[in-house]
């Protein structure tokens, strides 16, 4: 099996496939590297395509301490799986717990990114509500230390953001969550008490979040309600950034609308490589009032 290892002597399986500019999938945290199956069977057409299980996910080794689940080191776990094939710059496409990573390496490495594609991103970030987040990830942590994956994985699926793909698509809802109930609980429990729980919410990054060259594009859908502000506000400070919603769409949006999550994403990558996914022109914005 193909392993790329971290700084700190992690193994993380990978696949890859097709030829051309190098494009990155980072999965969501209920997710693996199989739920870009087809992203991956779609881009790699015409790009070297790359999809990798995180730390704490199986065939991905599972430290067994959450101190080295932080959020940079899985941001940084990226840029090692990258280091390891010898690629330079990417197109990052992340979802959820993905698409934070991907942001985070706008922020601290954006020389290695060649775009940004953020789907569902934001989820605990309001101020107000921080401390009750970090609280409930803290109780969903022991919840799959104590009673495991499986039973997790029956409450996780009925999550408000995830009814639409419910509704629209039940046979991959099924198999999304039979994915899920097979995920290694410790590893979960880890990624969900350090990651989840401890990273910045991205109101506090602002000033940051303003100086980011990369071109973005933030990807929301429109019944999850979680994304819609933090998605907005992105849209309002990342300089490159253009934003859709997807109309009767929660927060699985690479597979509950993989046509329409396709379409976007390869007109965005086909725009930003012929250098037309340029910084927003001041001449579009509406002045503040004086």
């Amino acid at each position: 099996m193909p392993y790329a290892v971290t700084s700190d002597n992690v193994r993380l399986y990978f696949e890859e496939a097709g030829t051309g500019t190098p494009i990155i999938f980072l999965h969501e945290f209920a997710a693996d590297h199989t739920n870009w199956e087809p992203q991956m069977r779609y881009f790699s057409r015409g790009h070297r395509c790359i999809a990798y299980s995180a730390r704490g996910y199986t065939p991905s080794d599972v430290p067994p301490t959450s101190d080295v689940y932080t959020y940079k080191h899985f941001y940084t776990d990226a840029l090692a799986v990258l280091d390891h094939l010898g690629i330079a710059k990417a197109h990052f496409i992340g979802l959820s717990m993905g698409a934070y990573s991907s942001l985070q390496i706008g922020l601290n490495a954006p020389e290695r990114a060649l775009s940004m594609t953020l789907a569902g991103v934001g989820s605990g970030s309001p101020i107000e509500n921080l401390e009750a987040f970090r609280k409930q990830c803290l109780a969903n942590a022991e919840q799959y230390e104590k009673i495991g994956s499986v039973e997790v994985a029956k409450v996780t699926r009925e999550a408000p953001s995830r009814i639409p793909f419910l509704v629209k698509d039940p046979r991959g809802h099924a198999d999304f969550y039979a994915a899920l109930a097979r995920h290694d609980a410790k590893g979960s429990a880890n990624t969900m008490r350090s990651f989840q729980g401890g990273r910045p919410s991205i109101y506090t990054l602002t000033d940051a979040i303003r100086n980011v060259p990369t071109p973005a594009l933030i990807i929301c859908g429109d019944e999850d309600d979680n994304c819609i502000e933090p998605s907005l506000f992105l849209k309002q400070h990342l300089p490159a950034a253009g934003l859709t919603f997807f109309p009767k769409s929660g927060h699985v949006l690479n597979l509950e609308e993989p046509a329409l999550f396709n379409e976007m994403v390869e007109r965005f990558i086909a725009l930003v490589e012929a250098g037309r996914w340029p910084v927003r022109d001041p001449r579009s914005m509406v002045a503040a009032p004086v």
